[in-house]
């Protein structure tokens, strides 16, 4: 399977000591060039740099479209731009990403996506982990925005409401 990621879910995921999940459920995860500077380079010392930069499982990849990630620059961050250009390069069976306006974007280019949130709910569903309420909580402690209705809908769907 071939998975792209975008940086929000990796760091995401680092944050709350989970980011090795990704391995266990994918195999490898491939980032483009932009992704790992943003994370290892410009977030050194934050979280997920230190493990996205030591991660042999993680392959770093180079976009080869330019101009379509120069046109998606309009509306996106360079990242974001990139993760979508790479995995419609690939083929990718899976584009990992938080960002509203980059989820809709993909979704418009047939790109099939999944969020932190989504990706703990099959982790759990998977048997990686027993509980996603407190990584929900620990997910707020730490910034990430989640509203009170995808909390509950989480909650629901993975059986802990």
């Amino acid at each position: 399977m071939k998975v792209v990621s975008n940086a929000g879910p990796l760091i995401t995921l680092s944050q709350v000591g989970k980011i090795h999940l990704l391995k266990k459920l994918y195999g490898t995860i491939i980032i483009p060039e932009t992704v790992q500077y943003e994370i290892v380079v410009q977030g050194q010392g934050a979280a997920g740099a230190e493990e996205v930069g030591n991660a042999s499982w993680i392959n770093v990849q180079a976009v080869k479209n330019q101009l379509a990630v120069e046109f998606l620059r309009e509306r996106l961050d360079a990242g974001e731009s990139e993760a979508i250009v790479l995995a419609t390069e690939l083929k990718a069976d899976l584009l990992l990403m938080d960002e509203a306006r980059g989820r809709r974007i993909s979704e418009a280019h047939g790109i099939n996506l999944i969020g932190t949130l989504g990706f703990l709910a099959i982790a759990k569903k998977r048997g990686l982990i027993t509980k996603v309420k407190p990584l929900l909580e620990q997910l707020i402690s730490v910034g990430f925005y989640m509203s009170s209705d995808l909390y509950q809908v989480m909650l629901e769907q993975t059986g802990e409401k």
